[in-house]
């Protein structure tokens, strides 16, 4: 068994994979397992990742499924006593997979999380400090699981994630967010290095991503993660104020919506949603971070469509 078994999911990334793959061969700890899964990629990253000669690459070559089933395929394939994630746009430092490791082995983590930047294209780096915490569960401190639900800045006991059968959705966009919750909720022991080892790439126009009808999965999501944690008394408020902080994030982000109509129809969706599931969502302490203006216009349906109006209007006349 190694140390660490790395899962990188590729789709077209031969404008980043070098960089990401670099970083991985030069990492300062050697007992990896790096399994690299080509996507169905049509550019030129198989050429890429077979012209790096590494004992520890194990590369897969798949059909297009998506990333949600590619990771479930890389976990299968993992063999290391920990495992971690890794977009093929983002790198880390090289020193990063020691530092995780040691601390997972001194204090027997379940899952270490770390902080991480965010890289622009550019260059310029913005240091992410998530909060500190001492070594404990998501039970003894529940605000853990509002910080950081993206699987990567993180190492998890590869037991954990296969005794309990934690797997990501397949077939839904944003499928990030339930992994990461029940991979939490499992943990007995989560711990935090307090130092970024993670470059998350921030690419340019990424909001324009939110184009199609795809931004509805977003709901199933928030439901999926709602259904898991219902019986979780102690993350009641905690999963509420996720909800509101999603889904209000998500009908601003409308305003880059392309279709008008589907804008309009998912900003419906998501407050209905919200009058369900968290009656009193306008009095959330999400809110209570937001400025007035932001605070005003979140809360309200109609302020919210006539901002993603009027911004999609002025957008459209540059």
């Amino acid at each position: 068994m190694t140390d660490i078994s790395i899962i990188v999911p590729i789709y077209n990334a031969e404008k980043y994979l070098n960089k990401c793959l670099d970083s991985l061969i030069s990492q300062t700890k050697k007992e990896l397992e790096l399994i690299l899964i080509n996507d169905g990629s049509t550019d030129s990253s198989e050429q890429i990742i077979k012209g790096y000669d590494d004992k520890r690459i194990k590369y897969y070559k798949n059909k297009n499924q998506g990333i949600g089933k590619t990771r479930n395929f890389g976990i299968n394939k993992a063999t290391g006593k920990y495992i971690m994630f890794l977009d093929s746009d983002d790198f880390l430092e090289l020193d990063a997979c020691e530092k995780m490791y040691e601390k997972a082995e001194k204090d027997n983590l379940d899952i270490v999380i770390c902080d991480y930047y965010r890289y622009f294209e550019n260059g310029k780096t913005e240091e992410v400090k998530l909060p500190n915490f001492k070594n404990s569960s998501l039970k003894d401190n529940p605000n853990i699981i509002c910080e950081h639900l993206s699987p990567w800045a993180k190492i998890y006991k590869a037991d954990l994630l296969k005794k309990n059968n934690i797997k990501f959705v397949e077939n839904l966009k944003y499928e990030d967010a339930p992994f990461v919750i029940e991979a939490l909720v499992c943990a007995e022991k989560i711990g935090k290095v307090n130092m970024p080892l993670n470059y998350y790439v921030i690419h340019e126009k990424s909001e324009t991503a939110v184009r199609d009808e795809k931004i509805f999965d977003i709901i199933k999501i928030v439901d999926q993660i709602r259904k898991y944690t219902k019986n979780k008394v102690y993350l009641k408020d905690k999963i509420d104020k996720l909800t509101v902080r999603i889904l209000t994030n998500y009908t601003i982000q409308q305003r880059m919506q392309k279709d008008k109509k589907i804008g309009m129809k998912f900003i419906n969706e998501a407050f209905a949603y919200l009058k369900k599931e968290v009656p009193d969502y306008k009095n959330n302490k999400y809110y209570e971070n937001r400025n007035y203006l932001k605070r005003i216009i979140e809360k309200n349906i109609l302020l919210t469509k006539l901002y993603c109006k009027i911004y999609n209007n002025k957008k459209r006349k540059r």
